[in-house]
């Protein structure tokens, strides 16, 4: 056969023959590395207080969630909005300082703002 060689006899026959096969029996030998403690992020720190209340006045018979008295940026009031509407999978929309939702939210809102660490929460 032409062109094709042979194995040197000292190597072990076969289609994977790398640098690193041996590597595999020093692993006993290795120290133990004890694994590091996850890093536990604490609550988010959010507002101190929110009123969440529920209307049908004024909006043709339309139930709504509205959330108030949050002590947020307008930037923040606008993240938290779309973060809401999107948790709670439901249409939403700020008036004034007050975001309102689209229908009977009060418990699901009340759980959501617990979440991002809302200290003091009246529903009513």
């Amino acid at each position: 056969m032409k062109g094709k060689k042979s194995p040197p006899l000292n190597e072990e026959p076969g289609p994977f023959n790398t640098a690193f096969a041996a590597l595999g029996s020093l692993r006993g030998s290795l120290p133990a590395h004890p694994r590091p403690e996850p890093v536990r992020p604490s609550p988010p720190k959010g507002p101190s207080r929110a009123v969440v209340r529920y209307e049908r006045k004024g909006r043709g018979g339309k139930e709504a969630t509205v959330v108030e008295q949050l002590a947020l940026s307008p930037r923040e009031r606008d993240e938290w909005l779309l973060a809401m509407k999107q948790a709670l999978g439901c249409g939403g929309t700020l008036e004034g300082d007050s975001l309102v939702l689209q229908g009977d939210q009060r418990s699901r809102v009340r759980a959501w703002l617990e979440a991002r660490g809302v200290s003091q929460i009246s529903v009513g």
